[in-house]
C-alpha cells in the first residue's frame, strides 16, 4: 500500500471512531419488579410506582428499564422468580406483591439492593433488623392495613349493630400477614361481643366452599384479610359477597368499585409511589442500610350505598359522613 493511501485510510478510520463510541449508548439501569399478583391488576399502582420514579429523575424507558415478575397469585412460585431477577443482574428489586415476594426477594439475594411494601412488622419477620437503621441490603414501605383492622371490625358493628358473628377470611400462604391480622383483631372482637371465626382460602377453588361455611355458620359479616391474592380477586369476591347477601369488608378499593360493600384501607397510590421513590433514591446511589424503613399513613373508606341497598343495609349517617368516597 502506498504510503499516502495508508495515510488517507488512517484519517478516515480516525474520523469515524467518535461516530462509533457515540452510537454505543450506555445501557439502562434494571429495576426488577416482584410481584405476587398479576399485571392486569396493577394499572394503578404502576402509575403510582412510575411516578414515584419520576420524583426522583426516572423516566421508565428513557433513563430506566423495569423487568417485571409476575406470580399469577401463586406465591410458591416466587423463589424461582426472584432468582431469575438475581440473574439477570438486575440493580435493584421492588418486592411490590407484599410480603411473601418481600420475604422470598430477601432469600434470593443478600446484594443486590431490595425495597419492599409490606403490611407487616419488618423487623418481626427478619425482613431489616431496625426501621431507622435497616442495615442489609433491604428497606421499604410498610402500611397501616394491620393496624386498622380492628378499625374494620368497628365500621361493621355500626353498620350492623345486631352482628354477633364474624367470619375472618385468611390466606395460608401467606401466614405472617394472616397471624399479625388475626392477633390484631381478637381483642377488639372480644370487647364487641363478636364471634370471630377463620376460614381460609388460597385459591379461587376455596371460595364456594368458604361461602358455603359463611352459611353454615350463619355469619352476619366477613372481613377479608388484606392479601395480594385477595387483591387480585377482588372482583370475583365482590360478585360472591353479594350473590349470598354476605356483608363483607375489605382493604382494597376496586373491592367497592366492583360492588363489595365496603373497603378501609391504606390508600394505595400513596402506598405505590413511596415505593417508586425509594426505588428511585437506590437508583441514585442511596444504600437500602441509611433509608429508614417508612410508613404509608394515609388511610381511607369507600362505602357502596347501591350494594348496601341491595342487603338491605341503611348506612348510618355518622358512617357515610366519614366516607371518603361513597358509590350509588
Amino acid at each position: 500500500m502506498r504510503r499516502r493511501e495508508f495515510i488517507t485510510l488512517l484519517g478516515g478510520a480516525a474520523s469515524l471512531w467518535p461516530l462509533a463510541v457515540r452510537a454505543q449508548k450506555p445501557p439502562l439501569p434494571v429495576i426488577g419488579f416482584l410481584s405476587s399478583a398479576s399485571a392486569d391488576l396493577y394499572t394503578i399502582r404502576l402509575r403510582a410506582f412510575h411516578n414515584g420514579l419520576k420524583d426522583q429523575g426516572y423516566v421508565v424507558g428513557q433513563n430506566v428499564a423495569i423487568e417485571y415478575r409476575w406470580a399469577e397469585g401463586q406465591n410458591n412460585r416466587l423463589p424461582v422468580l426472584a432468582a431469575e431477577l438475581v440473574h439477570r443482574q438486575v440493580d435493584v428489586i421492588a418486592a411490590g406483591g407484599g410480603t411473601p415476594s418481600a420475604v422470598a426477594a430477601k432469600a434470593a439475594t443478600a446484594t443486590i439492593p431490595i425495597v419492599f411494601a409490606v403490611g407487616v412488622d419488618p423487623i418481626r419477620i427478619g425482613l431489616v433488623a431496625s426501621l431507622n437503621r435497616p442495615g442489609g441490603n433491604l428497606t421499604g414501605i410498610t402500611s397501616l392495613n394491620v393496624e386498622v383492622g380492628p378499625k374494620r371490625l368497628e365500621v361493621l358493628r355500626e353498620l350492623i349493630p345486631k352482628a354477633t358473628i364474624i367470619a375472618l377470611l385468611i390466606n395460608p400462604t401467606n401466614p405472617s400477614l394472616a397471624e399479625d391480622f388475626l392477633r390484631a383483631l381478637e381483642p377488639v372482637a372480644s370487647t364487641l361481643g363478636l364471634q370471630l371465626h377463620v376460614l381460609q382460602a388460597s385459591t379461587e377453588q376455596d371460595f364456594d366452599r368458604v361461602f358455603a361455611a359463611l352459611a353454615q355458620l350463619r355469619a352476619d359479616a366477613l372481613v377479608i384479610m388484606p392479601d395480594v391474592f385477595y387483591n387480585s380477586r377482588s372482583e370475583q369476591l365482590a360478585k360472591l359477597s353479594l350473590r349470598h347477601a354476605m356483608p363483607a369488608i375489605f382493604d382494597h378499593r376496586p373491592f367497592v368499585a366492583h360492588g363489595g360493600l365496603i373497603s378501609y384501607g391504606s390508600n394505595e397510590t400513596e402506598y405505590y409511589r413511596l415505593l417508586g421513590t425509594y426505588t428511585g433514591k437506590i437508583l441514585r446511589g442511596m444504600k437500602p442500610a441509611d433509608l429508614p424503613v417508612t410508613q404509608s399513613t394515609k388511610v381511607e373508606l369507600l362505602i357502596n350505598l347501591k350494594t348496601a341497598k341491595a342487603l338491605g343495609l341503611t348506612v348510618p349517617l355518622s358512617l357515610l359522613g366519614r366516607a371518603d368516597e361513597v358509590i350509588e
